[in-house]
């Protein structure tokens, strides 16, 4: 996308010569799915640094924010499309930003770059490059906090089913829910550095990149990198709750049936005691020439277990 004081032209390499030839035309160059090769040689020849575009091509980085003498390195992690609640086919995408002109680098369709490549997004390249990679930042966390809010909806139902009929499929499924948020809150991480790490530019006027008019922009996009960040915290933390909520009432169910099966164990301790008493096969003892001896001991027995009964009930053990 080349925007000139006549027009705005969408195209191809052709446009690098025109932007070139007129010092008042911005660009917006986005590279996609090229070759490696191929795209080191055209941003070595916009006076790219080697590093950073060493760090744009490989398969996986950190994101990033440097300063180079002509541009604004920047990488950061968006996503491609979306499987299920919270699962997300990462993309890598690198931006330069120059004074004149926006490069974006990225291996795969970007739904953020997508969005903002056409002709009603030129106001945004007009007004400057780093107002444009900011809008395109912006989108992309624009793109996550919709995710964010779908899953926190899906979030209200699994508590509201858990607390009637919590179980192991919804265990597991909670569990997976949180390694993706640990997973989601590490980019977040990364992404508010970029934003605080962008606004230490401007505060200390280290480039002239970033004026004062972007303030609002760039207060925007850190407030909006902040609650993500705020958020994917939230639910990991409703996440964990949900999870020792369930080990808690599950603990308890174990106790509350092993208390039961430890009062019939202590009641049939002292009558196994008995039985086993008069079961001895001894020739004298005196109570095995009682008449009614066999009834008597049903009777102690009977007092045996009833006074336990009360006495556990007195202790609220039943």
């Amino acid at each position: 996308m080349l925007i000139s004081a006549s027009s705005t032209e969408m195209g191809g390499e052709e446009l690098i010569e025109k932007w070139r030839q007129d010092a008042d035309a911005t660009l917006w160059l986005d590279l996609e799915g090229l070759d490696q090769t191929t795209e080191k040689q055209m941003l070595l020849s916009l006076d790219c640094h080697p590093l950073a575009i060493q760090d744009t091509q490989r398969d996986r980085h950190p994101p990033k924010v440097e300063l180079f003498e002509n541009y604004i390195f920047l990488l950061y992690r968006g996503f491609v499309s979306y499987d299920d609640i919270l699962t997300f086919e990462h993309l890598q995408l690198g931006m330069f930003i120059g004074h004149r002109i926006l490069i974006t680098c990225h291996a795969g369709s970007s739904i953020a770059v997508n969005n903002l490549f056409n002709e009603s997004s030129a106001k945004y390249l007009a007004r400057s490059p780093v107002h444009l990679a900011l809008q395109m930042f912006h989108s992309s966390c624009g793109n996550y906090l919709k995710q964010l809010f779908t899953f926190e909806s899906h979030l209200e139902k699994i508590e509201d089913q858990f607390q009637l009929s919590g179980n192991d499929q919804m265990m597991r499924e909670i569990t997976a829910y949180r390694s993706q948020l640990v997973k989601i809150r590490r980019t977040f991480n990364y992404h508010v550095s970029i934003g605080e790490s962008l606004s230490q530019f401007l505060e200390n006027d280290e480039t002239s990149l970033i004026t004062p008019v972007e303030i609002h922009t760039l207060t925007d996009l850190r407030e909006r990198l902040e609650r993500l960040m705020s958020l994917s915290q939230m639910y990991y933390e409703i996440c964990g709750d949900l999870i020792d909520g369930y080990m808690s009432v599950t603990s308890h169910q174990l106790n509350a049936t092993m208390r039961v099966l430890t009062v019939i164990t202590a009641l049939f301790v002292p009558l196994t005691f008995l039985a086993g008493i008069y079961g001895m096969n001894f020739e004298h003892i005196p109570e095995l020439k009682w008449a009614n001896g066999y009834f008597i001991l049903l009777g102690v027995m009977l007092v045996i277990s009833v006074g336990l009964i009360v006495i556990f009930k007195r202790k609220k053990w039943l």
